[in-house]
C-alpha cells in the first residue's frame, strides 16, 4: 500500500496518458493499491482521459442472450456451465426472427450495438447460418451495429461473420494468463487470443475483456489492462463478479465499489482510446456509486445481461442524464 508520502501524481500520469505515455506496470498496479482517501483524484484522472477521447458520450449497448444453458465449457464464474446448478432456461438458438426482433427493440432502447450471444465452445455451421442470415436481414432494416459472441472461432468462421455485416466480435480473456488456468480448464488461453486474432484478421473490431474478483491478485488485473492493450482491443467489457448460485465460485465475496472504480480507472489510463465498458455486477458491486462509474468508462449494458436482469433501461437513462453525461448516437458510416 502507497503511504502518505508516496502518493502519485494522478494528474500527472493523466498527462502522460493524454500524450500516449502510458502508465508503466508499477503504477497500473499502484492505481489499484491507492488509499481511499486518493479516490477522487484517480478517478478525475481517468476522467480527463476519457474526456479528451470520448467526450461526454455513453454508448448504450444491449445483449441478447440467444442460446441458453446449453454450455459443454467449464468457464467457474458462469451459469450456463457445464457442473454449474444454477437453474438457468436452457435453449437453443433462437430464429432468425426472435434475433431480428431483439435489434428492433434495442434500436428503441438508443442503443448503439446489439450484441447476439450463445453459450457454447463455439458454433456450428447451421448456428453460423441462422446468425448470418439475421445479420444480413438486420443491417437492411435496422441503423444500429452489430456485435456477436459466439465462443471459439476459427478463420473461416470469423471471414464470414465479417462479410455478414458483423462489426464487432466479443470474446474476453477473462484473467490474466497466469490465473486462467484456476478459472477454466476446457479451453486455454492461447484458444481465446486466437480467436481474438481471427477476428482482427478478418476485419472485424474486438470486444475483449474480464471479470474482476474472481479471487485473481491486483497483480492478475494489470497484466489483464496490458494484454487488452497488445491485442489492441477497441472495446474493453469490466465485467464485477456477481456470484451465481450453483456455480464454482458462489461463495466468492463481492467488491467494494471503490475497488471496482480504481479497476475502471486503471483500464482506461493503461487503454485511454479504448471503449471501456462498465459491465456485468456494475449494480450489486458499485451500488449506490454507479454513476462515478461513467468518470472512466464511457459505455454501459442496459436492460440486463446474460442470466441475469439489471436496474432497467429507465434508470440507466436517468442515471447517464443526472450525472451530466449524455447518450451517443450511432454515426452513419
Amino acid at each position: 500500500m502507497i503511504n502518505a508520502k508516496e502518493k502519485m501524481n494522478w494528474a500527472d500520469m493523466a498527462d502522460k496518458a493524454l500524450s500516449d505515455v502510458i502508465p508503466g506496470r508499477e503504477d497500473a498496479l499502484a492505481i489499484l493499491e491507492s488509499n481511499d482517501d486518493e479516490l477522487l483524484a484517480v478517478l478525475d484522472a481517468a476522467f480527463r482521459v476519457r474526456l479528451h477521447y470520448h467526450g461526454r458520450e455513453v454508448r448504450v449497448h444491449v445483449l441478447r442472450n440467444a442460446k441458453s444453458g446449453m454450455c459443454r465449457e467449464n468457464c467457474a464464474f458462469c451459469s450456463q456451465a457445464i457442473g454449474s446448478y444454477s437453474g438457468v432456461n436452457r435453449y437453443t438458438l433462437q430464429s432468425v426472427e426472435q434475433l431480428v426482433e431483439g435489434a428492433r427493440e434495442a434500436h428503441d432502447r438508443q442503443a448503439v450495438k446489439y450484441c447476439m450471444v450463445t453459450a457454447t465452445r463455439g458454433p456450428s455451421d447451421k448456428e453460423l447460418d441462422v446468425i448470418c442470415e439475421a445479420v444480413e436481414r438486420i443491417k437492411n432494416d435496422i441503423p444500429i451495429e452489430i456485435c456477436t459472441s459466439l465462443g471459439l472461432l476459427n478463420d473461416e468462421q470469423a471471414v464470414r461473420l465479417a462479410r455478414a455485416g458483423v462489426h464487432r466480435f466479443n470474446h474476453n480473456l477473462e484473467t490474466s494468463r497466469e490465473y486462467y488456468p484456476k478459472v477454466c480448464q476446457t479451453h486455454t488461453y492461447d484458444d481465446r487470443v486466437a480467436t481474438i486474432r481471427a477476428a482482427k484478421k478478418a476485419g472485424m473490431e474486438v470486444c475483449c475483456g474480464g471479470i474482476i474478483g474472481m479471487g485473481e491478485s491486483l497483480q492478475d488485473r494489470v497484466d489483464l489492462a496490458f494484454a487488452l492493450r497488445d491485442l489492441e482491443a477497441e472495446s474493453i467489457p469490466v465485467n464485477f463478479m456477481d456470484p451465481r448460485p450453483g456455480t464454482p465460485l458462489e461463495d466468492v465475496p463481492r467488491l467494494a465499489p471503490s475497488e471496482c472504480l480504481k479497476a475502471l480507472a486503471m483500464f482506461r489510463l493503461v487503454n485511454p482510446q479504448s471503449e471501456i465498458r462498465v459491465a456485468g455486477g456494475r449494480e450489486v458491486n458499485l451500488r449506490h456509486m454507479q454513476p462515478l462509474a461513467l468518470y472512466p468508462a464511457n459505455s454501459i449494458f442496459t436492460e440486463g445481461y446474460l442470466t441475469t436482469t439489471g436496474q432497467g433501461y429507465e434508470r440507466d437513462m436517468e442515471m447517464i442524464k443526472e450525472a451530466g453525461f449524455v447518450v451517443a448516437e450511432l454515426t452513419p458510416a
